[in-house]
């Protein structure tokens, strides 16, 4: 039990060290969101709109995109172990963060302690968001 707790620790470390090193890039780029402007622009509701608490707590699925393809069935079918499939994008292109199906951001993949994980590069703005829902 000893020894989960050390990985664990060492894990919390890796990833702490991973976010001080996200602060950094965060603090020289132009189009970053906080989370206090997200947080300001919720408690900027109209009297007698709904209180959006409520919802905080649901879970939403969030998912990163490489890319995309169109291929035939007959295609499909031939692929098997060590098949290339071609995507729509170049490598080094920012993969898409969706969260159920919405594309809310770009970032760039990292590995922190053998674990994949995604740094935001460019986040949509919550009004560009609602804008493509209309």
């Amino acid at each position: 039990m000893a020894d989960d707790d050390v990985d664990q620790d060492s894990m919390a470390d890796d990833w702490a060290a991973a976010m001080a090193e996200q602060a950094d890039v965060d603090e020289t780029m132009a189009n970053t969101v906080s989370f206090d402007e997200l947080k300001n622009e919720v408690s900027k509701q109209a009297p007698g709109s709904p209180d959006l608490d409520v919802i905080l707590d649901i879970p939403v699925s969030i998912s990163m995109e490489v890319g995309r393809t169109s291929i035939t069935i007959r295609n499909l079918l031939q692929l098997n172990q060590g098949s290339v499939i071609e995507l729509d994008r170049l490598a080094g292109e920012p993969l898409d963060v969706l969260v159920n199906g919405t594309l809310i951001a770009h970032g760039e993949v990292v590995v922190v302690n053998e674990k994949f994980g995604i740094r935001m590069t460019d986040v949509i703005s919550p009004a560009e968001r609602i804008k493509k829902l209309r």
